[in-house]
């Protein structure tokens, strides 16, 4: 691809992106031709889409070029790099590794031990949001030239995540207890019939917090939030906090931050 190409150029071929998309996600085509129409929106050397797996937390590669390490980085580790807290806010739209401040940078594995030696100088890190919400996954883009500023193509990937969430969202696997709940709640019906309450509770749960804790960030009582533990436990027929909290990540339910 040339190095320098007109705006219409990369918005035409953020077109094909979200047809390759659609075609993923309908199971029509695979992910690869994600990555491959999106190639036409920016040069890279290295590119990769992950889901994440809210049970086994980790991520996992459905198409990606970059060499094993770095994958395994990015499957197993990435979550827990100093970096990922900034990735991870639904509010951020990506973010460039030349906007990564240097401190950052220095304290990031991720960057020091896989992309430096790979000789990576620019590309971009977006997290994908389903509609309800959910964090589905990411996008790692590495390229080894930086990128000509000001870049039309760093709005468009913005303006990809949701196609793009959509795509990795819809190879979670067959149909499981974690899609049957997002069903149910769609249609109205919460999760194993919990309340709203409940289900604020439980996702407390997933986070290790206790009833302490978890009632001062939900402004009621320990005493309130016990019993709250107790009809979860009573309606999921489960033996304790620690198989709630399981059974919260099967269904992809997190703590609002």
């Amino acid at each position: 691809m040339a190095a320098e190409r007109s705006t219409a150029d990369i918005l035409d071929a953020a077109v094909h992106v979200r047809e390759a998309a659609r075609s993923a996600t309908s199971g029509a085509a695979g992910v690869d031709g994600v990555l491959a129409a999106l190639s036409e929106v920016m040069e890279y050397d290295h590119a990769s889409l992950a889901r994440w797996d809210p049970l086994r937390r980790r991520h996992t590669t459905l198409a990606g070029s970059y060499p094993d390490d770095a994958t395994a980085y990015i499957e197993t580790r990435l979550h827990h790099d100093p970096v990922f807290p900034v990735l991870r806010s639904p509010a951020r739209g990506g973010l460039w590794l030349m906007d990564v401040p240097r401190q950052l940078l220095a304290a990031s594995p991720g960057f020091q031990q896989v992309l430096r030696p790979l000789g990576i100088e620019d590309g971009v890190a977006q997290c994908l949001f389903a509609a309800d919400g959910r964090y589905v996954g990411m996008l790692n883009v590495s390229t080894r030239r930086p990128r000509r500023a000001p870049d039309p193509a760093r709005a468009v990937v913005i303006l990809l995540t949701e196609a793009l969430a959509a795509a990795v969202d819809s190879h979670a696997g067959p149909p499981s207890e974690a899609r049957a709940a997002a069903d149910g709640a769609a249609d109205g019906r919460r999760p194993g019939g919990l309340s709203p309450r409940e289900l604020q509770v439980l996702a407390e749960l997933t986070a290790g917090r206790t009833n302490r804790e978890i009632a001062g960030r939900l402004y009621i009582t320990p005493r309130t939030v016990g019993t709250h533990i107790e009809h979860i436990l009573a309606k999921l027929d489960l033996p304790n906090r620690a198989a709630a909290a399981a059974q919260a990540a099967t269904w992809g339910i997190e703590p609002s931050r």
